[in-house]
């Protein structure tokens, strides 16, 4: 009788052990996966947020301020025109004239700028983006280009070196803003629309 006993006893405890064993394991692999959901939650959400910050980015690339970008145009346009007072026959007058050329070229920049910036979003969603003056935007773009490459012919022909590294200096800011047109193109460009394929034949 007492080795029945003694053998419950032993099977009893051994049962315990062993539900506790397979509890505990229970418990660890649990554990286990919520970690790696964690882990994996984490992850989404920091991709998620990198995806959100890299799209603002572009956003905020593809933004142009009116006012600074006037601003540019006024300092470059009164360098050039400070550039021209001081010097003497045809270079003066040349660039004379590329400094109010670019002052008309930035005033009409600007508008298109603005109403492509305040079109109804539901409208470029369903047709796109304001064609039109994104194609303004290109004109005035060739526009700037041909003036950048007549200042760089006229940087080589200025005896003062003052008045060179003027030049040089404006010409880099003209430059830099051209650059900030070209991603504003490119973000307006690039934005989705049911239609806009079909209305951008019409506007080629």
């Amino acid at each position: 009788m007492r080795k029945i006993k003694n053998s419950l006893s032993i099977i009893s405890i051994l049962i315990i052990m062993f539900v506790f064993s397979f509890a505990f394991v229970v418990s660890a692999k649990s554990a286990q996966n919520q970690e790696v959901n964690q882990e994996q939650n984490t992850s989404t959400v920091d991709q998620q947020n990198q995806e959100q910050n890299e799209e603002q980015g572009k956003e905020q690339q593809g933004q142009i301020n009116a006012e600074e970008h006037q601003s540019a145009v006024s300092n470059f346009v009164q360098g050039l025109l400070n550039v021209a007072d001081k010097e003497q026959g045809g270079i003066g007058e040349q660039v004379r004239t590329i400094a109010q050329q670019q002052n008309q070229s930035a005033s009409t920049t600007i508008k298109a700028m603005e109403k492509i910036q305040i079109r109804n979003k539901v409208k470029t969603f369903l047709i796109g983006t304001d064609y039109k003056n994104i194609g303004q935007l290109r004109s005035e773009i060739v526009k700037t280009e041909n003036q950048i490459n007549q200042l760089n012919g006229l940087v080589d022909k200025t005896t003062s070196e003052e008045n060179k590294t003027i030049l040089q200096a404006q010409i880099q800011v003209l430059e830099q803003e051209q650059q900030k047109i070209n991603d504003f193109l490119k973000v307006n460009e690039s934005k989705f629309s049911l239609f806009g394929w079909f209305v951008k034949l019409f506007n080629k």
